[in-house]
């Protein structure tokens, strides 16, 4: 039996660090299988060597995060737990240098993992970036992000943002309106990550002055686009013939990021997905990035995060029968 005592050094620092109804330190508890006691600014913790370290780490990669500002919810005290478990928490730091644009209600869009971290930095550092990963690993909303801190810097002239408008087990054809009133459902993530970023007033001003556009894969064909961020979001559900021709498009001072998830195919046949095709043609071509998220990435609800392995443990067990 080990024991660790951690003093912290203010009150509002060990509320932080406790969580709401000490939500925080039965994280803790939980995870590593230790007891933890607090009283006043203290932690003492019990249990096993190993893991009494472990969560002594957890907490030292949750005082970093505080001391540069960052709120302590949920999903960033779960990846804290996550990286001292793995003996990475010290990278936590990682998370806190820097920011990538500010929301229209004034907070600051940061990368909440490491692999967002790394998506990020590709995307700076390449024309083209594919991010591949699970729902809720925050892929669109990055790419977006990163779109609107490119054209407000003048890096770029104009946002681009589209997906194929694939039916994911429901008909355009019996949604109510005209073509783009029936394409408009498809694009509503893109629009929310505009929306966030830049607010409803000033999106609707760059809209009507085609500063950004939204639309369906199928209007970029016969385009050549110069001086764009490009971003083409559920690119698992392109044909290979698709994915060439929005690659293709690309013009002089551009940028294009893809994102999509391969184990969310909507397609006829699923092995003529135009994701899969790039990630295998493309690998080894210069300039173009790949960054491959996990369902540690996932920031939504800690739900997705678990349905996410549930999903991948079935998968691999139907794998095993097979």
């Amino acid at each position: 039996m080990a024991e660790k005592l951690i003093e912290l050094d203010s009150v509002d620092t060990a509320l932080a660090i406790f969580g709401s109804c000490d939500e925080n330190i039965r994280l803790l508890e939980k995870e590593f299988g230790v007891t933890a006691v607090c009283r006043g600014t203290e932690i003492k913790l019990a249990g096993e060597a190993g893991a009494v370290a472990a969560a002594g780490r957890a907490v030292d990669a949750m005082l970093t995060l505080l001391e540069n500002h960052t709120p302590l919810e949920e999903q960033a005290v779960r990846y804290c737990i996550s990286l001292a478990g793995a003996g990475e928490e010290r990278r936590v730091k990682e998370l806190t240098e820097d920011f990538v644009a500010i929301t229209a209600k004034g907070r600051p869009v940061r990368a909440k993992t490491l692999g967002q971290q790394e998506y990020l930095r590709a995307i700076k550092a390449n024309s083209i970036t594919f991010g591949v990963g699970p729902a809720g690993t925050g892929k669109t909303y990055l790419a977006v992000a990163m779109a609107v801190k490119a054209f407000k810097s003048k890096e770029v002239t104009r946002i681009i943002l589209t997906r194929p408008a694939v039916e994911a087990g429901e008909k355009l054809g019996f949604l109510p309106g005209d073509l783009q009133n029936k394409v408009d459902p498809y694009l509503r993530p893109l629009y929310d990550g505009l929306y966030d970023m830049l607010g409803a007033e000033s999106f609707q001003k760059l809209l009507e002055k085609q500063s950004i556009e939204v639309a369906p894969l199928a209007y970029m064909r016969g385009r050549t686009l110069d001086d764009a961020f490009i971003i083409l979001d559920e690119a698992q559900n392109t044909s290979p013939e698709q994915m060439k021709m929005f690659l293709t498009r690309m013009g002089a001072g551009s940028k294009v990021v893809v994102t999509g998830d391969i184990t969310q195919i909507d397609l006829p046949d699923k092995n003529r997905s135009g994701l899969v095709d790039a990630l295998g043609v493309l690998k080894n071509v210069p300039g173009i990035a790949r960054v491959q998220f996990s369902e540690k990435d996932v920031v939504r609800h800690r739900l997705v995060q678990e349905i996410v392995k549930a999903y991948d443990r079935a998968a691999a067990a139907r794998l095993h029968k097979n």
